[in-house]
């Protein structure tokens, strides 16, 4: 969406074209496309990029603390369920993590058997048979 945005308001303020057509193609109003104008002049293509791209979540884990999370996982407590060993991991680093995030982390570096599914046999009964109408 921000590289349609910017081939539009390019194309508008190149052209010289007609705005509201850039409205009808964007889908916002006079003012935004206005906005969306003034922008373009001063930053160019970079007024179109979200300010908070490449910045990381202030509660993500750093890649230290999640190696240092799957090797307690290998080394001590590969016996656990997911549930008990994020308790561990509060007790011994102190660091509140769901179990779905080790759940993700674990399968990402650790090969687990899947669970075998039992495979469901067809019954032999239709509504076509006569004998039970």
């Amino acid at each position: 969406m921000e590289e349609y945005k910017y081939k539009a308001i390019k194309k508008l303020v190149d052209t010289n074209g007609n705005k509201k057509r850039a409205i009808l193609k964007l889908h916002c109003t006079l003012r935004n496309v206005n906005r969306l104008i003034v922008r373009y002049k001063q930053e160019g293509k970079a007024a179109f990029q979200h300010k908070s791209k490449d910045r990381k979540p202030a509660i993500a884990f750093s890649a230290e603390m999640k190696k240092q999370i799957i090797a307690l996982y290998k080394d001590k407590y590969s016996d656990t369920n997911f549930r008990h060993y994020t308790e561990i991991v509060f007790e011994e680093l102190g660091v509140k993590i769901s179990d779905t995030t080790v759940n993700k982390w674990l399968r990402e570096k650790i090969f687990f058997r899947q669970k075998l599914v039992k495979k469901q046999r067809s019954s032999n009964i239709g509504f076509n048979d006569k004998s039970l109408l």
